[in-house]
């Protein structure tokens, strides 16, 4: 009797090593799938392209000086680029449909509060077509970012030489000036690189 009530708990031992090792390594498995998802530069097909042409990689306004505009946040407030002068910018360029837009935006309204010494802004600059304002205001907030959301215009895309995929991400100096254009939704280390350049270049 003793004999087997030992070889039924040796059995019930092994079962419940084998359960804890299946977790152990689903918790594994989901971390690295995360840390690698953080880490890819993923891209989402835009509705409307711009005129730019399809190549993710092109840059057409580096070292320019970033077009000034006037448009109207979530809010129904009138936000003009020319209000933050002399402030390093990140214009991110997203909409509600795009996937990894909802990933980096958080990193975005992180990075604003660790840089608000340094006077960093970040824009959050909306491409979706035909969308209630209420719609695109309760998506930015469900990302949990309070940066001004500002409504879409063609126009700013076009001066912005905007490509087909978003999200697009223009960094601005303090001088006004274009010191990175990226697309896609990169890591938070390289998003904190690319801010880290515009209020460096500022300062040069």
């Amino acid at each position: 009797m003793a004999r087997r009530l030992l070889i039924l708990a040796l059995f019930v031992v092994g079962v419940g090593l084998i359960a804890f090792a299946g977790v152990h390594n689903l918790r594994s498995r989901k971390a690295a799938m995360q840390k690698a998802q953080e880490s890819e530069v993923v891209l989402t097909k835009a509705d409307a392209p711009a005129d730019a042409g399809a190549d993710p990689e092109a840059q057409p306004m580096l070292g320019k000086i970033a077009p000034q505009f006037t448009l109207v946040d979530v809010s129904g407030k009138k936000v003009s680029l020319s209000q933050f002068k002399g402030h390093p910018i990140v214009m991110n360029f997203w909409a509600t449909y795009c996937g990894p837009c909802r990933l980096e935006m958080p990193w975005f309204q992180q990075l604003e509060g660790k840089y608000q010494a340094q006077g960093l802004v970040v824009l959050g600059l909306d491409q979706d077509e035909g969308m209630a304002t209420r719609e695109i205001a309760d998506a930015a907030k469900k990302v949990g970012v309070s940066y001004p959301i500002l409504l879409p215009d063609d126009k700013v895309a076009s001066s912005y030489q905007l490509g087909d995929y978003l999200p697009e991400t223009i960094y601005i100096d303090k001088n006004g000036k274009v010191v990175d254009q990226t697309v896609g939704a990169h890591s938070k280390d390289e998003l904190e690189a690319d801010i880290q350049k515009a209020i460096g270049a500022g300062a040069a």
